[in-house]
């Protein structure tokens, strides 16, 4: 019979990298753009690499608060990237279909973007993962097994 960890799950394992990531990275180029000019852009990209080695770190780990939040954050993630893709094309397809040339719009340039898909994708393998791991939880239930 399988028994239950009772031990707390380590701070660094609750902690959403790839969100603060994205949240920063956009952030940082909407609000920093005009200061430095492109470069800053690319600068920004700096934020892809801690993000992509910290969220990867957390592959195997199976409590069950820590594969909620995973869940949870991976949504927000989704969430923040497709408002972040929707402001951007809403302001390329005015300015480019609709002639409408004096109305602000959010500038990410394709890099940027490229990253934050790159992002999303280390968040889908990440739920795939995590999906594995609750199922084999499940599994050690199983008195068949």
């Amino acid at each position: 019979m399988a028994t239950l960890s009772t031990r707390k799950p380590s701070s660094f394992l609750l902690i959403p990298w790839s969100l603060f990531s994205i949240i920063l990275i956009l952030l940082l180029n909407t609000a920093l753009s005009n200061w430095f000019g492109k470069n800053w852009s690319w600068i920004t990209v700096v934020l892809f690499i801690p993000a992509a080695i910290l969220e990867n770190l957390k592959v195997g780990y199976s409590t069950m608060r820590v594969m909620f939040l995973k869940a949870f954050y991976s949504m927000l993630s989704f969430m923040v990237v497709g408002l972040a893709f929707g402001m951007a094309l809403s302001g390329w397809y005015n300015e480019r279909f609709e002639h409408i040339t004096g109305a602000t719009r959010v500038n990410i340039p394709w890099y940027l973007l490229l990253v934050l898909v790159v992002i999303l994708l280390i968040e889908v393998a990440q739920v795939f993962s995590m999906l594995k791991a609750v199922k084999r939880e499940f599994m050690q239930f199983d008195p068949d097994q």
